[in-house]
């Protein structure tokens, strides 16, 4: 029997303080640099109570933009982010889902070989697929689209990893009520694998829509217009050292603004993930 003991509880939750401390006080003084001027965050001096132009580094962060290295707003950064991580998170659940369906529910030569191929690509480094993939979406004309941002990345050896072991933990005897029932392979795929699948889905588009929202490298390579630049490269053009004083309140305002989608995201899918708990369990 677990007995609950007040140090315990004390220790437990200092503990826990101590670590909320140290993870949000970064972000605390992003927030607090975010409301002052340049001349005021270098100084060395960052008080820790907001300042006073909170509205007008926040205004010209989404819609006016940088003045030096990058003149593209915030706002439309942002778009693009949400556009792509979207894209990727959504493409990578639909090949996902239906490669690990084809592996574990349908019979034919090389299934397994096909699977293993499949899983051997999580050992290939980025680099490695980097120079051949850019090649390709070069020679597509996909520089500078969404397409060339969404399409490369949309294929997940985790994702199919991740459902294969769920539909393999599948009671059998649901196939074959699907079969009685006379349902054909999409039927039972729509009717019952989807509906039992929604806590992995939901899991799984967290991770991978934090997954692209935060890509670096790629988005790098293929936008050579402001344009179409997406918020970790812009945040990243905005610290570019020069002879002049960094932007570094409307970097804060971007900093934070960047971290809204990703944090919105896990909350909304939280609250889908536990409703799929409850339903599952009933």
């Amino acid at each position: 029997m677990v007995q609950h003991r007040p140090w315990n509880d004390i220790i437990a939750y200092t503990i826990l303080t101590l670590a909320v401390f140290i993870v949000a006080f970064p972000v605390y003084l992003a927030l607090i640099a975010s409301t002052h001027d340049a001349a005021t965050v270098v100084s060395g001096n960052l008080p820790l109570v907001p300042g006073h132009r909170t509205l007008e580094n926040y205004y010209r962060a989404i819609f006016v933009g940088g003045s030096r290295t990058s003149r593209e707003p915030v706002g439309h950064m942002l778009m693009n982010s949400f556009i792509s991580a979207t894209g990727i998170a959504v493409g990578k659940i639909i090949i996902s889902i239906l490669s690990a369906y084809a592996v574990v529910y349908f019979r034919f030569p090389f299934r397994q070989t096909a699977f293993w191929i499949i899983f051997i690509t999580l050992m290939l480094p980025v680099e490695v697929r980097i120079y051949p993939t850019y090649k390709v979406v070069a020679d597509l004309h996909m520089l500078d689209t969404y397409a060339g941002l969404i399409l490369p990345l949309i294929a997940s050896a985790t994702g199919t990893l991740l459902f294969r072991q769920f539909f393999m933990t599948v009671p059998d005897e649901l196939l074959e009520a699907s079969k009685i029932d006379g349902a054909g392979p999409f039927r039972f795929f729509k009717d019952t694998l989807l509906p039992l699948s929604i806590t992995t889905i939901a899991a799984l588009f967290v991770i991978q829509f934090i997954y692209g929202w935060n890509q670096y490298l790629w988005p790098l390579l293929i936008t050579t217009q402001d344009s179409m630049q997406t918020i970790v490269t812009g945040i990243k053009k905005m610290l570019t050292t020069t002879d002049e004083l960094a932007e570094w309140q409307l970097a804060m305002a971007t900093a934070i603004l960047a971290m809204v989608p990703p944090v919105a995201v896990v909350v909304f899918m939280q609250r889908l993930f536990v409703r799929g708990l409850v339903e599952t369990e009933k």
